[in-house]
């Protein structure tokens, strides 16, 4: 099994404390001066892109959302500052028509040498679905994303496509010339609705970062779901990580960005998170309650073994970090891998850093280990 790591673009922001946000919320950046806010300026954000490059990322994930950058825009500009390094939009199904989102992605394909994947993100969270005019419930927006990704594929195809469901009526979707290579589609989601969809139109399913076992049982429902599809998947996960040279200096900068949380930031958060209608939402909120208001340590937030939910205190989506040395972080990974992990998407605070702080240190760790060959190679790991 081919285990690939990709980075994030931390386009609504970045700093050396948790930049907030995600999810329906609006992003802050910690109390300090010394947490400075970086815009996501074009350039700020083609320094991380170089860097991923050049540290062997695979791609980088672009989020998708009111207080976020447009991912199409932002990637499109970067394929012109990178040679290699491709990119993981993420993009709302509703939002486009599905033959104009087949086109742009065929598109992309050309103009960037074949650099796109896309990861399909349906909404969980009802009030940024109607900020953009989308008032349907959660069941119904899965059920228009399983005839959206239909009618996509079906303008790859080549052949003129017709489609009649209760969200999309067309008729000879097509492109005007076949993407090469096909965009890979990535999708995640907890919900039964979710699962469905993913068995029937993706290619790898993401899930974000729970404990392993809790992980493992996740991969066995959707892989059980794909074969009755008649079909195989990859299955990726979406972490944080603070690596560094000793565990207490990872524990350290862990504890160092919880201080920097406002807890009047911690109760906003929890309360805009608490009304989304994510069953993965509510699984995250889930594991960070072990925080303590009355100032416990760090380990309190400490889920597994170097599985930290820190960060899902102020941030929608993936909540939780990999934390300790260049080893444990390698030991964690390999955990994963083992219940059948093979694509990590990874980020952490500032992403500029912490990408070479995972490059330069945890990656060269695998190497040694034998199960990564050379810089920009994928690990390999027994099936």
């Amino acid at each position: 099994m081919a285990v690939k790591f990709h980075w994030f673009l931390p386009t609504s922001g970045d700093g050396r404390a948790i930049v907030g946000g995600g999810h329906g919320l609006r992003g802050g950046h910690g109390r300090s001066t010394a947490n400075a806010f970086r815009p996501p300026t074009i350039d700020y954000l083609g320094q991380i892109a170089r860097s991923a490059e050049q540290l062997g990322f695979e791609a980088v994930l672009t989020p998708t959302g009111t207080w976020c950058e447009d991912a199409w825009l932002v990637t499109a500009a970067l394929t012109q500052q990178t040679t290699r390094l491709k990119f993981l939009v993420a993009f709302r199904p509703g939002f486009v028509s599905p033959t104009l989102a087949a086109q742009m992605a065929a598109t992309y394909q050309r103009i960037s040498g074949g650099r796109l994947l896309l990861n399909v993100v349906t909404g969980g969270e009802g009030t940024e679905q109607r900020r953009f005019g989308d008032h349907l419930s959660k069941d119904e927006r899965y059920a228009r994303t399983d005839e959206f990704l239909s009618i996509v594929r079906g303008a790859w195809s080549g052949t003129p496509y017709d489609f009649t469901g209760a969200h999309y009526q067309v008729e000879g979707a097509t492109v005007s010339e076949v993407p090469d290579p096909v965009p890979e589609l990535y999708f995640g989601g907890s919900s039964a609705a979710a699962g469905v969809v993913a068995a029937r139109h993706v290619q790898t399913y993401l899930t974000w970062g729970e404990p392993p076992a809790q992980v493992a049982e996740k991969i066995a429902w959707v892989r059980g779901l794909a074969a009755e599809e008649g079909r195989t998947l990859r299955f990726g996960v979406r972490l944080h990580v603070i690596a560094r040279d000793t565990s207490e200096e990872a524990w350290a900068e862990a504890g160092r960005l919880l201080a920097a949380i406002d807890p009047a930031d911690i109760a906003t958060a929890r309360q805009t998170l608490g009304r989304s209608d994510s069953v993965g939402q509510k699984r995250m909120l889930a594991l960070n309650e072990g925080y303590r208001r009355d100032g416990g340590g760090v380990h309190d937030l400490e889920i597994h073994p170097g599985l930290w939910a820190g960060v899902g205190l102020v941030r929608g989506g993936a909540g939780t970090a990999l934390v300790g040395s260049h080893s444990e972080v390698a030991d964690l990974i390999e955990e994963y891998a083992d219940q059948g992990i093979s694509e990590f998407v990874l980020s952490g605070y500032p992403h500029l850093e912490e990408a070479y702080w995972f490059g330069e240190g945890v990656l060269p760790e695998l190497r040694r280990r034998g199960v990564l060959d050379r810089a920009g190679d994928a690990v390999r790991l027994p099936a």
